[in-house]
């Protein structure tokens, strides 16, 4: 099987470059020719150094799209536009494990097993951040609802089934779970992504992990998408 990994951007200058470096270097392995079959950029419209970096890393090695903002729809055009048996939606400060191509084979090879996603580490010290991943762990194997920066990965022909991402400003990655969750159980590698903490930095560990709970709690009781995005980047600022 081939994985196509699909990256939406928007601004992540500072990030995109080392991310896509990781990459080029797993698929530069002669193990690993024929695993990734492809790179796909999903571009929301940079304005910042996000393009330059791209194209710094050879434009015939990365399939680069420009698409409308939002993460929703930019994955999707890449899931569009991908060729690959697997897709995997990867964010662009989380980082794979070197085993990720088995990992996913073995997982989707598992019995009633439609979709994957990576256990959680964050880049950060602290009981804090170890509490956040004890609970995205239960979240994850118990609900069965990993989200975005764990990395989900699926068949191609699943994603299509289940229609993939909707076009919705917030909260896309959990209504795409959602919509797998009716054909199959997801599961989880036994590796994990390490991600950035660079939201819990910026804005505040409570502060984010809570404003992250109730975006899911208004998403149970039946809030809009349109609202919780307002909501969220009101307590954002």
């Amino acid at each position: 099987m081939s994985i196509s990994i699909i990256i939406p951007t928007l601004n992540e200058g500072q990030h995109i470059g080392t991310c896509l470096d990781r990459l080029l270097l797993h698929r530069r392995s002669s193990e690993n020719l024929a695993n990734i079959s492809e790179i796909i950029v999903a571009d929301g419209g940079s304005t910042d150094q996000t393009l330059q970096e791209i194209a710094a890393r050879g434009i015939h090695r990365i399939q680069l799209l420009h698409t409308e903002a939002g993460r929703g729809q930019q994955q999707h055009c890449g899931a569009t536009a991908a060729s690959g048996d697997i897709l995997l939606f990867l964010h662009c400060d989380t980082v794979l494990p070197e085993t990720f191509f088995d990992d996913i084979c073995a997982t989707l090879q598992k019995k009633d097993v439609v979709a994957g996603a990576f256990r959680l580490h964050i880049n950060g010290r602290g009981v804090g951040f170890r509490l956040i991943e004890a609970g995205v762990q239960l979240r994850s194997s118990l609900l069965q609802l990993p989200y975005g920066d764990q990395a989900l990965f699926m068949r191609r022909a699943t994603y299509f089934t289940v229609g993939g991402f909707p076009e919705q400003p917030i909260m896309e990655d959990l209504a795409l779970v959602l919509c797998l969750k009716k054909l199959g159980r997801i599961a989880l590698t036994q590796t994990h992504v390490t991600t950035s903490a660079r939201r819990w930095q910026q804005h505040g560990l409570v502060k984010t992990t809570l404003i992250n709970q109730l975006m899911l709690l208004g998403r149970v009781i039946g809030v809009s998408p349109q609202q919780l995005a307002r909501l969220y980047y009101a307590q954002r600022k």
